[in-house]
């Protein structure tokens, strides 16, 4: 199917596909801005040439470390820029990224060290703790600490180191003394990795991006210099209007999600734009920044959409400069369409992808054919086809419901350590089965209408219901569980559990909320706990989610 009919005129049916790497791009993109700011944390600024150089010093003071080609260095950080000069720093090395959330508690960051079995961390020092307690097999080399401030504006750290109690809780949010560390600004102390040094090639691992499945042990998905530098390729041919050099990304969206990582870290730098990096979203720190430099490139998940359209006209800020704007990473409601184009004047369109695929596979053209309620059409260089879900040799006919699955170069090369799985998701001719139903009509764009995986999509975060699962039954008052996505207007779906208990016992349900809160990321705690006196099961045992999910939402 011809799908260039429908694309915005100027986009492309294919890209070059990338022959170097990313620590390639990166120096084209250094040699090229220079002095043009590259990235704006709170107003201070860090100019491209600066940037190549502080990455050139973290990459040397990587490899005094003992860094070397296909060693694993673990990233745990929110957004701010040690994180991306050590993204980098690391690829130059023809070392691998692995991506952590830093808000991911001792537990969860178990089983992706035993894993991935990286001895070099580079760590946010509010994280630090959460290392000092894995157990003695988890074996760490060094651990390199961050501290936030240090990026902050001079104002901005006097301000947050006055003897106020308010204040004095802010700076506790953002650091935190780490002891028996090696301070970031230490590694950085050299005169800078050789040019020579051996460098990086398109085919090599980049990054192992970990992604929730439908089992509880989160999957790490191997992801090329040629995979990601070719998803960059296609969002720069998708949003053909951005100017090189010229336009303001705001990084709402975290980067150790592949979302956030290709946006705001590869094809931000590949476009030469000025980079606003947000630690996290704060809908005041967003909207303070807009009033002094107004976006004009914005990819985020809808519910950071809503907030913005809701806020933004209470303060009086003007959004008609964000020309670009994507959302992604769970369905896009109608009412936030309706809203942010509002604000700002310009279209808003929906994409789609996954971890495995680096990740965005279609879009919406960012036109006048675009289609809302879809997710749009293959990018550039992409191939689709709709599948019988239980044969998937058989494509099904127009309009039918199917699996869809994706062929492209950004799709990945396999999961970490996980030959069955990556059997089971990536055939051996490339094509990547997504686990989604999809429908597609006449004109090639597809549509959303299930999953035939049990993921639940809060907020554009994957939670696997087992993972959550396991903890409730580890819970000394339940006796079983079974978690469920139900819709949330806010966050497209919310975590929600029901549970039947031990006999005698009685549920405290905050204090079981907080037992969760110990042992997950706060994402993946339920919002709301039921205690029901059965939970529907398979004549193998097996719980029927589809049955309980069914029974919360008529309750």
């Amino acid at each position: 199917m011809d799908y260039t009919a429908f694309y915005q005129p100027g986009v492309p049916a294919t890209i070059t596909p990338p022959t170097d790497s990313l620590s390639d791009m990166f120096d084209r993109a250094v040699g090229q801005a220079k002095n043009r700011v590259a990235l704006d944390f709170f107003g201070r600024t860090t100019t491209y040439s600066s940037l190549g150089h502080q990455v050139a010093r973290a990459a040397e003071g990587l490899r005094q470390l003992g860094v070397v080609a296909g060693d694993r260095v673990a990233l745990i950080l929110p957004n701010c820029p040690q994180h991306i000069i050590a993204f980098y720093a690391v690829l130059r090395l023809g070392a691998v990224v692995v991506e952590h959330n830093p808000l991911y508690t001792a537990r969860e960051l178990r089983h992706m060290f035993e894993d991935h079995a990286a001895r070099v961390v580079i760590a946010w020092d509010v994280a630090v703790d959460k290392l000092r307690q894995q157990p003695d097999d988890i074996e760490l080399d060094h651990i390199v600490s961050v501290n936030l401030l240090t990026e902050f504006p001079a104002l901005k750290r006097f301000a947050l180191h006055l003897p106020l109690p308010g204040l004095r809780a802010k700076r506790r949010q953002l650091t935190m003394k780490a002891r028996r560390t090696l301070p970031w600004e230490k590694l950085l102390h050299n005169k800078g990795l050789r040019p020579s040094h051996p460098r990086p090639r398109v085919g090599d691992v980049a990054v192992i991006q970990y992604t929730s499945g439908t089992t509880s042990v989160p999957k790490g998905a191997i992801l090329t210099h040629r995979n990601l530098y070719s998803n960059a390729l296609q969002g720069e041919a998708w949003m053909h209007n951005a100017q090189l050099g010229k336009e303001n990304l705001y990084a709402v969206l975290p980067f150790f999600h592949v979302f956030g990582l290709t946006v705001c870290v590869t094809y931000a730098i590949l476009t030469q734009a000025r980079i606003h990096l947000f630690p996290t979203f704060d809908v005041g720190l967003v909207l303070a920044a807009a009033k002094k430099s107004p976006p004009t490139v914005l990819c985020a998940v809808p519910p950071i959409f809503d907030t913005l359209a809701r806020e933004a006209p209470k303060r009086k800020v003007v959004f008609t400069s964000a020309h670009l704007c994507i959302s992604g990473a769970m369905a896009l409601p109608a009412s936030t369409i309706e809203a942010w184009e509002a604000l700002t004047g310009w279209p808003i369109v929906e994409g789609y992808g996954m971890t495995e695929s680096s990740p965005i596979t279609l879009g919406n053209p960012i036109h006048t054919t675009r289609k809302p309620g879809t997710v749009g059409l293959p990018f550039p260089s992409t191939e689709i086809k709709v599948v019988d879900p239980d044969h998937p040799a058989t494509v099904v006919r127009q309009g039918e419901r199917g699996e869809l699955l994706v062929r492209g170069p950004q799709v990945f090369q396999g999961y970490w350590n996980n030959p069955a799985e990556t059997a089971r998701t990536l055939s051996a001719d490339g094509w990547l089965a997504t686990g989604d139903i999809v429908t597609q009509d006449s004109d090639g764009f597809v549509t959303i209408v299930d999953r035939k995986k049990e993921l639940i999509i809060t907020s554009g975060f994957n939670v696997a219901p087992t993972e959550v699962e396991s903890v409730l039954k580890a819970h000394p008052d339940i006796a079983d569980a079974v978690v469920v996505g139900l819709p949330h207007g806010h966050s497209g779906e919310e975590v929600v559990a029901a549970v039947t208990l031990d006999p005698g016992c009685e549920l405290d349900v905050r204090e079981a909320r907080a037992f969760c809160r110990a042992r997950l990321a706060a994402y993946k705690v339920p919002r709301r706990l039921f205690v029901v006196e059965a939970l529907p099961k398979s004549l193998l045992g097996k719980a029927l989610r589809r049955e309980v999910r069914e029974q919360l939402l008529a309750e």
